[in-house]
């Protein structure tokens, strides 16, 4: 079972402030937001939208 609630970002990303955070909001369920402006708002998807939204990044 997933945490559900707690904002993160890739180790990768360093002290960068030049990077996308993600929560887990169900077992299925994702929100995406700038971590530069967190208080603008995120992406939420449903799981069908984020496989999507994960392939459409794998492909380029």
């Amino acid at each position: 079972m997933q945490v559900t609630g707690a904002w993160r970002k890739s180790a990768r990303s360093g002290n960068g402030a030049q990077c996308v955070e993600l929560r887990c909001t169900s077992e299925v369920a994702r929100e995406v937001r700038d971590s530069k402006a967190p208080q603008a708002g995120e992406l939420s998807f449903g799981g069908a939208a984020w496989r999507s939204f994960l392939s459409t990044i794998q492909q380029g």
